[in-house]
């Protein structure tokens, strides 16, 4: 018999093919498969497979089971609960920061030219280190990494707190955002490692996009209370309760992947590329963002020096990382799958004009439409209501609907939600007509495209590089954010004295429909994204592909070979 299987550290069930090519007499022209798998006990939802079956009818069935690795239904619960809370936690302390900002801006007397870094600051470092942790996570394991990510969270949240001046509390956002740079690829690697493609997986990653959605609400509901009735400070402290039961779940709770068993990883840090990838990024974002706030505009030295040692340094890791890097922190392999480039394009637009509503939008209402923040909590509870049904349909119908349809549809919410914003009248105080309708579709414009975005990307990527798929998905995220807050702060800046407070506001949501609609073309011509069905993981793709030209290794569970031949 040949038979290939993923490591057993990886969460998925051994699989084997008898024969290794299609039986003759097996009319559906598919090799029958003998199931290598057992119940285990406590499992009671495990069916025993038939000694026989076609192919794929065993990888439906994988698809859908749960991972051998979750001995119980609880274990994969409190498993899924620990990775999601990583997502509500990142969005909590992005959106929560800017109801509370303001009173920050009164407490600690931040100057009007330093307001934009406390928000800025988190997403930046985020957007930064990214794939930096994305490689760690694939030399040392996903779990180390993870919950160091939530450790060095969880100190400087409470450290945040006792903030007493604007510098102390820029450099703890900055150092907040290297705790949420480790778990989220991690995060991304724990689940994509650990879930075949399938229906199972599918759900669970609309789960875990979900939980970005109530982040985002929970933030905003703790900082409308806190700005109401506490010190600042709680927002920091009650952030950090939450990180301490993230933490103390996911070490109970998360598989460590790295056995003692295992080989240890090949993977060499990229230190020239990761070095000029994080100089390249924090410096252009930096001159986009502080060249509305500086004396002269672009025309301050540091701006022009910032931006163009920025540019330089991009150029350069992007030649670093295709002609010399032996192990290139960002792969030309990335982007050998068809139209993965538009499609990360697309997907960097789209969620950056989730930023330009999340953060102009709110202060929109406060300033503009007069919300108190308790208010602004209540405009945003269908949400995160929405949120939930619409992240659980796409996990139940992704292995239905074609990828490009989905696309289109989040490319509309999010054209839909920047339009609403940018013609609501400036005296309208109607919420029901303006601002319902736009908080559901902008919730369609980023659910959907980053849900259906993770699972293409996670089972494309063989398990080696799942955290760099982590890094990828989430940079182009954070990017977006930081990109279009950057540049519509510029906007904003610039037409305020001329146009007043209110009507500077909707140059940013015209801003965003513009960046909302290209994302929506860009979709729509390049969205090619399969049904996410139940399928080979991308190692026993590569298996097979080495059965097919005459090479194959037959693996014990510890990873070991033990039989190769042609």
């Amino acid at each position: 018999m040949k038979s290939h299987t993923p490591s057993a550290t990886s969460g998925m069930p051994p699989f084997s093919l008898k024969g290794g090519r299609p039986d003759a007499s097996d009319t559906s022209g598919q090799a029958p498969v003998t199931s290598t798998i057992a119940p285990r006990a406590g499992e009671s939802e495990t069916i025993e497979p038939p000694s026989e079956e076609s192919l794929d009818a065993r990888i439906e069935r994988l698809g859908r089971a749960r991972p051998p690795t979750f001995t119980t239904r609880w274990s994969e619960v409190s498993f899924v609960f620990s990775i999601a809370m990583s997502q509500f936690l990142t969005e909590f302390f992005v959106s929560g920061f800017t109801v509370i900002l303001p009173t920050l801006i009164r407490e600690l007397d931040i100057p009007q030219a330093s307001s934009v870094w406390p928000a800025t600051a988190f997403s930046l470092v985020i957007a930064g280190t990214l794939l930096i942790f994305g490689r760690l996570g694939d030399i040392w394991g996903g779990y180390p990494v993870f919950l160091w990510g939530l450790s060095w969270l969880l100190i400087w949240s409470i450290i945040a707190g006792f903030s007493i001046n604007p510098l102390m509390l820029d450099l703890c956002r900055a150092l907040q955002g290297l705790g949420a740079a480790a778990f989220l690829p991690t995060g991304v690697m724990l689940m994509g490692s650990i879930y075949r493609p399938g229906q199972r997986k599918n759900l669970v990653f609309a789960i875990y996009g979900t939980s970005a959605v109530f982040g985002f609400f929970g933030g905003i509901l703790v900082a409308g209370i806190v700005g109401q009735f506490l010190r600042w400070g709680f927002y920091f402290w009650i952030g950090a309760i939450l990180t301490a039961i993230t933490l103390l779940s996911s070490i109970y709770s998360i598989p460590n992947q790295r056995s003692e068993k295992q080989s240890p990883s090949n993977i060499k840090m990229d230190y020239p590329g990761a070095i000029t990838i994080v100089i390249g990024l924090t410096l252009t974002v930096f001159a986009i963002t502080q060249s509305a706030h500086a004396p002269l505009g672009w025309k301050t030295p540091y701006i022009p020096v910032c931006f163009t040692v920025g540019i330089l340094s991009l150029f350069a890791a992007a030649y670093i990382e295709t002609y010399i890097a032996p192990d290139p922190l960002l792969p030309a392999s990335i982007f050998a799958t068809p139209a993965m480039t538009p499609l990360l394009f697309g997907l960097f637009l789209l969620y950056g004009t989730w930023g330009i509503f999340s953060v102009y939008g709110t202060l929109y209402f406060q300033n503009i439409m007069l919300a108190t923040p308790l208010q602004v909590v209540a405009w945003y509870t269908p949400l995160g209501v929405a949120g939930l049904l619409f992240s659980i349909l796409e996990g139940y119908i992704l292995h239905l609907v074609p990828g490009r349809v989905l696309l289109v549809i989040s490319g509309l919410g999010a054209v839909g939600s920047q339009l609403l914003l940018a013609l609501i009248p400036l005296q309208e105080r109607n919420y029901w007509k303006w601002i319902f309708p736009a908080t559901i579709l902008s919730t369609i414009g980023i659910d959907i495209s980053t849900i259906l975005m993770t699972v293409f990307v996670t089972t494309t990527f063989p398990i080696s590089q799942q955290g760099l798929a982590g890094g990828v998905i989430n940079s182009v995220l954070q990017l977006g954010v930081a990109v279009s807050l950057g540049l519509t702060d510029i906007i904003q800046t610039a037409t305020v004295e001329d146009m007043g407070l209110g009507m500077s506001y909707k140059t940013t949501f015209w801003f965003g429909l513009g960046a909302g609609a290209l994302g929506l073309v860009v979709m729509a011509t390049w969205g090619r994204v399969p049904k996410a069905t139940s399928d080979l993981t991308a190692d026993e793709k590569k298996e097979l592909m080495r059965e097919a030209t005459g090479e194959y290794h037959a693996r014990d569970l510890d990873g070991g070979c033990v039989v190769t031949g042609a």
